[in-house]
């Protein structure tokens, strides 16, 4: 409860605080796409569907699979400065409010993602919302190694405290990990 609290409370201040910066992204991406937001249906809490909201980052047109399996030279100039800033997940700010996802939790997965998918069910990963950063993104474990990945996020999961909450939020902010990367 007071972890929901927190993701209201910061996603509300992150949103009207940082509007301007909102609003410039979201300009500049339209001229850098033509279609600055970018939205995909994921896989949610309790393995419900919900559609997350993220700054453009690829071209047009990019096949929809995981970052890792996805090429670089998909990503557009702007996108790889949103990508290395992480400002492309501010949007997602408003999947927290609404309360699909939290800023601290397991990255939500895509449907096809069928393995990491069957990993974090067997783990009972998917029974929390998904979030924004976490424990396996600050220690470099991508979705590549679904196994791996769902074990991190288990051990994530049974060991969110308060401080661990905080603690995630601010190495994420200080650039401490590196989530899912992208094919050279």
């Amino acid at each position: 409860m007071i972890i929901r609290f927190f993701d209201i409370s910061f996603a509300l201040l992150g949103l009207v605080i940082g509007s301007p910066m909102l609003l410039i992204i979201w300009f500049i991406g339209l001229l850098d796409t033509g279609s600055p937001i970018f939205m995909q249906k994921r896989v949610g809490r309790n393995k419900k569907p919900f559609t997350l909201v993220k700054f453009r980052t690829m071209k047009l047109g990019t096949k929809s699979v995981a970052s890792h399996l996805a090429q670089s030279s998909q990503i557009t100039r702007f996108g790889s400065f949103l990508r290395k800033s992480k400002l492309d997940e501010l949007p997602q700010l408003w999947n927290v409010l609404i309360g699909d996802m939290s800023l601290v939790g397991p990255r939500p997965s895509l449907f096809n993602q069928e393995e990491l998918i069957f990993e974090r069910e067997a783990l009972g990963v998917l029974d929390v919302r998904p979030g924004i950063t976490g424990l396996a993104q600050l220690n470099n474990v991508d979705m590549s190694t679904p196994k791996k990945l769902a074990e991190w996020d288990k051990k994530m999961v049974d060991s969110l405290s308060l401080g661990n909450y905080f603690k995630y939020i601010v190495f994420t902010a200080l650039g401490k990990g590196g989530g899912d990367r992208i094919k050279s």
